[in-house]
């Protein structure tokens, strides 16, 4: 399967215009569907007692496909702020591998940069978990008493 992908740009494209179509049903979904029988639940706070730089990105995600900005920045604002680059390097990414069938883009990120993002996640994941005014409004869902 994967040599026919990588020789044949119809079944790529085909193939990526699926997904989309599959990623767009879903967004649809949970836009107008606004419940969710299952919270979404971190397991690194479920141990620890502490949140990760990710917690909230969930609920971020679930915010941001019903259109409620200020609500995602609020649950988790790194995710947020990093959400368009991620999705600036999958669209480009996706793009190359149609057209080409291989990854040229990769090798055009600066590892400096890559390492400057990780960097300010992980700190981000300290700082957010500081019990103190102005570092608690870190904590998902601590923005919403300034902002909403």
């Amino acid at each position: 399967m994967g040599q026919i992908l990588k020789k044949n740009r119809k079944y790529r494209i085909m193939l990526v215009l699926c997904s989309g179509l599959i990623l767009a049903a879903a967004a649809a979904f949970f836009h107008f569907y606004s419940g969710f029988p299952i919270p979404l639940v971190c397991a690194w706070y479920e141990i620890t007692g502490l949140y990760c730089p990710g917690c909230g990105a969930g609920r971020a995600c679930r915010a941001i496909l019903q259109f409620h900005f200020v609500e995602a920045f609020c649950y988790n604002p790194v995710f947020v702020l990093l959400l368009p680059l991620f999705g600036l390097y999958f669209a480009v990414r996706i793009t190359d591998w149609t057209v080409t069938g291989g990854n040229h883009t990769d090798r055009k990120i600066s590892v400096r940069l890559l390492i400057v993002i990780l960097i300010l996640v992980l700190v981000y994941g300290v700082i957010r978990n500081i019990p103190f005014y102005p570092f608690a409004l870190l904590a998902p869902g601590g923005l919403a008493e300034i902002l909403l």
